[in-house]
């Protein structure tokens, strides 16, 4: 049972504070979680030893409408999801929304609606952008939900009792668009050129400053630099891509200044406030990056510390906030002592025309009109297959027609109707009397080549994916389904047919059609993270067996069952797979 988790846990008693760091008021000598007689444990039906894979994306300011950066990383963190579970593991994936901070007050008070309500309706967006785009989540996180409040308090409670939270006056430039304050060598003086006005502004982020002075909690974050260095030494590939790591590494190197957690209520009313201290409210991104260890069930109760998933096996993330995730977040966890997480993937940003997004300017992309626009299954894969890991990705619709007509359509899309469809052969009689065949029966065949490419194919896409390259992989999928096209039209089996009867062409036709129709069944599993709906379409023409659909079958010979479609074909263009844009695209 998780309620009462006694302060046994707690490092330092209280005499190892300096008189400074003293909190304002005593703090029991046990914390009781006002939420677990209301709430089932997170995962509570997994087995109890059992850790599943847990993978998480960022949780979303609910200040303003989604845009496609958050549709992107939703869908990159999907994909790594469903990819585990294609492999046979238990994965769950996390996302939700940030609804504390200064930003969000001042959103809902310009809108004119209670903060509570404000962040409701900002939720739900979110929630309908996931389901819409067809993301497989298993939590969805809210700041403002009890589980989450006492998490965070409960983290409070321990960090105060092991002397790492003091008092004292804070002074310096703090940036409500970054929830982040700034040192002096970090911000420069900006003309805004819509207002004409001189501001200050983030050197990193570019957003506006304001100084501020205030007494407040600070965390010891400067304890942190030799453990944090220490742990990037012997995880040197923790954050992907590499060269994110090394900024973060120079970062730590050059020293870190203890952080102001906290901010006074007067200023910052929306939030959690500070435990037996109702003049501060907790600093939001100590508030937001304990949301991942909330729905993993966090605090445990003994035994069962793995069974939500944690540690994390992936936290997905903009490059925007690798310094809250990769400095901060460890370092919390470190204070806490809590394992860290296993894998930190930063993607980059989407530009638009070549230049940066901005709601101020309005060039941004509504992640809504596009999904309705192109379906969820072409804007995942676009995503994927455009955005950008280590660079940023440039948005243009003129691509994703481009991505449709010249590689859904063209290539996937005509393969299977192909294959499917061929009046003259049997998909089904090919496997059965080619699928037998041993590997050495290949060896002086004029498919030998293409053979041992669909041999290889399937672990060069895991190796990708395992390695959180999701974009490797779909261009690895591209290639081999250009190849498969590509051997059909050399090999032209319409002109070697022989008249053996119906749907016995001979064998050289069988083995044509035996090698096309293997490249697309474990292409269309392979193709299940990115495209559920239309993979799941692809597999059904071809007559795969749901049970036959994960990566296990993922192997040439492997299914001897496929063939006879499990949906109607139809003709030309009807019941296609991809049909022809319409001219209104």
């Amino acid at each position: 049972m998780r309620a009462r988790l006694l302060n046994a846990t707690a490092a330092a008693p209280r005499s190892v504070w300096p008189r400074h760091s003293r909190p304002r008021a005593s703090w029991p000598r046990a914390w009781t979680c006002s939420s677990c007689a209301r709430r089932p444990f997170a995962s509570q039906q997994l087995a109890r030893d059992h850790k599943p894979y847990y993978i998480t994306t960022p949780i979303f300011y609910v200040n303003a409408a989604p845009h496609v950066g958050h549709l992107y990383t939703l869908v990159l963190t999907d994909i790594l999801k469903r990819w585990r579970v294609l492999k046979g593991e238990t994965a769950l994936m996390c996302t939700g929304t940030d609804e504390h901070g200064l930003k969000v007050q001042r959103a809902s008070a310009k809108a004119g609606m209670d903060p509570q309500l404000f962040c409701d309706q900002g939720a739900a967006l979110f929630k309908e952008l996931a389901a819409r785009a067809l993301v497989s989540n298993d939590h969805f996180v809210r700041t403002t939900d009890a589980d989450h409040k006492d998490a965070v308090a409960y983290a409070w409670f321990l960090l105060q009792e092991k002397g790492l939270i003091y008092i004292k006056k804070h002074e310096g430039w703090y940036s409500v668009a970054d929830e982040a304050f700034y040192p002096q060598s970090a911000v420069q003086p900006h003309l805004d050129p819509p207002t004409g006005r001189k501001i200050m502004t983030s050197v990193e982020t570019g957003s506006e400053v304001e100084w501020a002075s205030e007494e407040n909690y600070h965390f010891r974050l400067s304890h942190f630099r030799g453990p944090l260095l220490q742990f990037y030494q012997e995880n040197p590939e923790w954050i992907t891509p590499a060269h994110r790591m090394k900024d973060v590494v120079q970062a730590v190197e050059s020293g870190l200044e203890d952080l102001s957690i906290s901010r006074p209520s007067e200023r910052l009313a929306w939030g959690i406030r500070v435990p037996q201290d109702n003049s501060q409210t907790i600093y939001v991104w100590l508030d937001a990056l304990m949301n991942y260890v909330t729905k993993a069930g966090y605090p445990w109760a003994p035994g069962r510390d793995h069974a939500g998933g944690w540690p994390a096996d992936c936290h997905v993330i903009g490059k925007d906030i690798v310094r809250f995730h990769c400095i901060y977040w460890p370092a919390f966890l470190m204070a806490l002592g809590l394992p860290l997480p296993k894998r930190i993937l930063t993607h980059a940003h989407w530009t638009l025309g070549g230049s940066k997004m901005s709601k101020s300017t309005g060039r941004v992309v509504d992640p809504f009109l596009a999904l309705d626009r192109f379906g969820p299954d072409v804007m995942r894969c676009y995503l994927a297959h455009d955005g950008g890991i280590q660079d940023d990705g440039n948005y243009d619709n003129v691509q994703i027609i481009k991505l449709y007509n010249n590689f859904l359509w063209a290539q996937v899309g005509n393969l299977v109707s192909r294959i499917t469809r061929g009046k003259k052969w049997s998909v089904r009689g090919a496997i059965e009397r080619i699928g037998p065949l041993p590997a050495s029966e290949w060896a002086e065949d004029q498919g030998y080549n293409f053979y041992n490419t669909l041999s290889t194919f399937p672990s060069s896409v895991a190796e990708s994916l395992d390695a959180h390259d999701p974009r490797r992989a779909v261009r690895i999928i591209a290639d081999l389904i250009r190849s498969s096209n590509q051997y059909v039209q050399n090999s032209a089996p319409w002109k070697k047919i022989l008249d053996y009867g119906p749907g016995a062409p001979g064998e050289e036709v069988d083995k044509i059609v035996y090698l096309a129709a293997e490249a697309l069944r474990m292409a269309g599993i392979l193709l299940q993270p990115y495209m559920p709906n239309k993979a799941k379409t692809m597999l059904d023409q071809l007559g795969v067996d749901d049970a036959r659909r994960t990566f296990e079958y993922c192997a040439i010979g492997r299914d001897m069952h496929y063939g006879t479609p499990k949906v109607e074909l139809g003709v030309k263009y009807e019941g296609a797979l991809f049909p022809p844009l319409s001219s209104e695209e």
